[in-house]
């Protein structure tokens, strides 16, 4: 198996995971603000624990969906000057863009973990968990964007222009 076909494999595979993963945190804020919501105003109570709930949910939301942003290219980037290159020199901006920001994703998960482990032994008020559960998802999410870019970097599409 190819090197190419393999990282596509495992990306299809955590593509996957992640998304079941946002589309259940998602419902996981969804029915927890408006459960707290219905408490609040139709019973004059509240749940303790919806705040730091709901919280961790959108955390796990957002550092998931940031790979699948990178695969797909809907993250916002300025391309007014690249457009102009001829696609030769795009192609090379691409791939040198996509190797930096892999290197930058490896920073945070790097320095993620190294957070979480310091972090470990504090807890959170209303639930008994670690405040690392914070910065798990970053540490998946920058892991995976880094394949993502890796992939992109080693191995990018080729434009017809190009082929």
């Amino acid at each position: 198996m190819s090197a190419d076909r393999l990282l596509t494999t495992i990306l299809a595979r955590a593509d996957t995971g992640a998304r079941f993963l946002v589309i259940l945190g998602a419902a996981a804020m969804v029915a927890i603000v408006s459960g707290q919501v219905i408490m609040r105003y139709v019973f004059n109570g509240s749940f303790d624990w919806a705040d730091e709930a709901s919280r961790i949910a959108f955390v796990w939301t957002i550092f998931l969906a940031v790979p699948m942003g990178i695969r797909d290219g809907t993250h916002v980037g300025i391309e007014l000057l690249v457009n102009r290159f001829p696609p030769a020199l795009r192609m090379m901006v691409s791939r040198v863009m996509s190797a930096l920001a892999a290197a930058m994703m490896l920073v945070i998960f790097w320095t993620s973990v190294v957070v979480a482990l310091a972090t470990w032994s504090e807890r959170l008020g209303a639930i008994n968990l670690t405040s690392s559960v914070f910065f798990f998802p970053v540490i998946l999410g920058a892991l995976h964007s880094a394949l993502h870019l890796s992939r992109m970097a080693l191995f990018p599409p080729q434009p017809e222009s190009l082929a």
